[in-house]
């Protein structure tokens, strides 16, 4: 799940607060008469902020009702008209001010603006008359509405501000202010701030891990970044894209046996069935130059399905097998390719090989059919055509190819140094 959907949810959950919020607004004079109120255990006992001890008065607690039933019955625009009646009036308090336009940012919530919902808690924060519980819930929520909206300094001012006034230690919350220290790439405090959350928590969440483990990798600190996704892939054995990604992160940190042997692993227990699965593992045999195993696994993919021909996969399969020295099954690899691809690059590294194998005549064809084809770099194949010209004695043949050799950077040096030795400069 990403940061913006993960906040999005908490703001949902958030929304229930109001619920409480004007209970209790409009329960105060019920409590008065009661002669008891409960006693709850306050959010943040630490909080440097004295409670401002304000409640609704029983000349605005029916405004306070109404503005409750026309947001409760999704009445918005008159919800906004009674919030800002109670903010104007010269007799309402700051408690019930504040509450008021936590109710009209919670409008603009419901309807998915969040820039305005973080202005109004602003508003409410501003005229500082909620209760602490409720007051520093608010900051919190504007800290994750910035966050949501990629206003990663303005978000971690506010939970900067959060954590100083409440001196809450909870580790959700230093977990966040890892996320915005990520976003913002000031990686040393996130990594700082991460470990508090993670050191702190009896079950870290395992995006907090992620995270720091993110942290590691974009700071080139592949050992570590390593151990914190073992960590991962030991509480979900199952979980592909935990094994995806240690594997790759080994690879990074140049333990090729250990990058390898993750994946086999899980394809051992059947948990490789999508192409992008078969294509991480046999870049990889073929990247640690274990030829054989690629080859294995692109034909194993392709026998079954799971991989679909294409030239990328044709270019690897050639390649491993011309380098493990199966030149024929090469040469088939890239005859295949030749019928998937857009271009001649196939067809010139069939030239190639057939070459290498003096097969001139069919060399000769090959290149011919990469140039008309296209290539990117077309002198190559011209040096290629002039050495099958040389095979079939075409002397003025070669000539021909060479020169048009010689007009291209990639060929230029090999075709004129032909040329001058042949007299022909």
């Amino acid at each position: 799940m990403n940061t913006a959907t993960a906040t999005t949810l908490r703001l949902v959950r958030f929304a229930l607060l109001l619920v409480l919020g004007l209970a209790l607004a409009t329960g105060t004079a019920l409590a008065q008469r009661g002669g008891k109120k409960q006693e709850k255990e306050p959010l943040y006992p630490n909080a440097t902020r004295e409670e401002p001890g304000m409640t609704a008065s029983q000349r605005i607690g029916p405004k306070l009702q109404d503005l409750q039933d026309a947001y409760f019955d999704e009445k918005y625009d008159r919800a906004i008209e009674l919030a800002e009646e109670i903010i104007s009036n010269k007799r309402a308090n700051e408690y019930e001010k504040a509450f008021a336009a936590q109710v009209t940012a919670h409008v603009w919530v419901d309807r998915d603006d969040y820039p305005k919902a973080i202005e109004h808690l602003k508003r409410a924060l501003e005229f500082n008359g909620l209760p602490n519980d409720q007051h520093y819930q608010i900051m919190y929520q504007v800290s994750q509405m910035q966050l949501a909206e990629e206003h990663y300094a303005e978000a971690l001012e506010w939970l900067n501000r959060f954590l100083a006034e409440t001196r809450t230690e909870d580790p959700k919350y230093y977990a966040m202010q890892g996320n915005a220290y990520y976003r913002l790439e000031q990686y040393p405090e996130a990594e700082k701030a991460l470990k508090k959350a993670i050191d702190t928590a009896d079950k870290p969440d395992e995006s907090w891990l992620q995270l720091l483990m993110a942290v590691y990798f974009e700071t080139d600190r592949m050992g570590e970044a390593a151990t914190v996704a073992e960590q991962l892939l030991a509480r979900n054995p199952d979980d592909k894209t935990l094994v995806r990604n240690l594997s790759s992160i080994y690879l990074q940190a140049e333990q090729n046996d250990k990058a390898a042997k993750v994946l086999e692993d899980a394809k051992a227990r059947g948990m490789l069935t999508e192409s992008k699965d078969y294509e991480q593992l046999y870049k990889l045999y073929y990247y640690i130059e274990q030829e054989e195993k690629a080859i294995a696994t692109i034909n194993e993919g392709l026998e079954k399905g799971i991989l679909t021909p294409t030239p990328e996969i044709y270019r690897v399969l050639g390649d491993a097998y011309y380098f493990s020295e199966r030149i024929p099954q090469a040469l088939d690899a890239y005859t295949a390719g030749s019928k998937v691809a857009e271009d001649g690059m196939f067809d010139f590294l069939r030239a190639r090989i057939l070459t290498e194998l003096e097969r001139h005549r069919e060399a000769k064809a090959a290149a011919q059919q990469a140039l008309e084809r296209g290539l990117k770099q077309p002198g190559n194949a011209y040096l290629v055509l002039g050495a099958a010209e040389l095979g079939l004695d075409n002397k003025g043949g070669a000539i021909a190819a060479y020169k048009q050799a010689a007009k291209y950077p990639e060929s230029k040096t090999i075709a004129e140094t032909w040329l001058r030795q042949s007299g022909q400069l």
